[in-house]
C-alpha cells in the first residue's frame, strides 16, 4: 500500500471484548493506519479486547478506542469486522453492532468481514442476495440466509449499493486489508 494513500479516510472496526482473533484484528489495523487511514477500534464495553490465537490460545490484551454506543456510520468511511469463533457469535447478536453495519450498508459505504464475522451479516440481514466467503464452517449458514458461498481469498460484491469485502481466515489478511484500503481509494 503507498503510504499516506487513504489520509482523510475514516474506518471503524467493531469487536466484543472477548474471542476476537488477534491477527484478524492487529494485520487490518496497522495495515490502514500504514496508508494514512484514521482506524478507530469499538468494542461492546471500554474494558480490554481479551484476544486470541488461531481461536485457542490467549493473545494480547488490546485496549479499544471507544465502544458501539459512542460511534455512528456517518462519521465513517467502512465498517471492518473481525473474525475469532467466539467474537463472532457473540457480534452476531449485539444489537449495536446490528445497527452500526447495517447503517453502513445504508449509507451505500464499505463493509468488510473475515473469517466467522460474516456471521454478524447473516444476523443483520446483509447476506441475503450476494456472493461472499468466510471460514469454511460458515458457509451453510450464509448459504441458508440467502447469499452465494463461495471459496476465495477475497470477495468483492458491489450490489445493493455498498461495497461488501469478505475474506476467509488468517492466512488470507493481506489480501482482506488491501481490498478495503482499494475500496477506500476508489470510493
Amino acid at each position: 500500500m503507498p503510504e499516506k494513500s487513504l489520509e482523510g479516510r475514516n474506518v471503524l472496526v467493531i469487536t466484543t471484548n472477548h474471542g476476537t482473533e488477534q491477527s484478524e484484528l492487529q494485520k487490518p489495523v496497522a495495515a490502514l493506519r500504514g496508508a494514512g487511514a484514521r482506524v478507530t477500534v469499538a468494542a461492546r464495553t471500554s474494558d480490554d479486547i481479551e484476544t486470541v490465537v488461531s481461536d485457542r490460545g490467549p493473545g494480547e490484551r488490546i485496549r479499544p478506542d471507544t465502544t458501539f454506543a459512542e460511534v455512528s456510520a456517518d462519521d465513517y468511511d467502512a465498517v471492518v469486522v473481525p473474525g475469532g469463533t467466539v467474537n463472532a457469535d457473540r457480534l452476531r447478536i449485539d444489537h449495536h453492532a446490528q445497527r452500526l453495519v447495517s447503517a453502513f450498508a445504508d449509507a451505500g459505504k464499505v463493509v468488510a468481514a473475515i473469517c466467522h464475522g460474516p456471521w454478524l451479516l447473516v444476523d443483520s440481514g446483509l447476506a441475503a442476495g450476494r456472493e461472499l466467503t468466510s471460514y469454511p464452517t460458515l458457509r451453510a449458514d450464509l448459504s441458508n440466509a440467502g447469499g452465494t458461498w463461495v471459496d476465495r481469498e477475497v470477495v468483492i460484491d458491489d450490489r445493493g449499493g455498498y461495497r461488501l469485502i469478505t475474506s476467509r481466515r488468517p492466512r488470507d489478511l493481506d489480501r482482506f486489508a488491501a481490498a478495503v484500503a482499494e475500496a477506500l481509494r476508489t470510493r
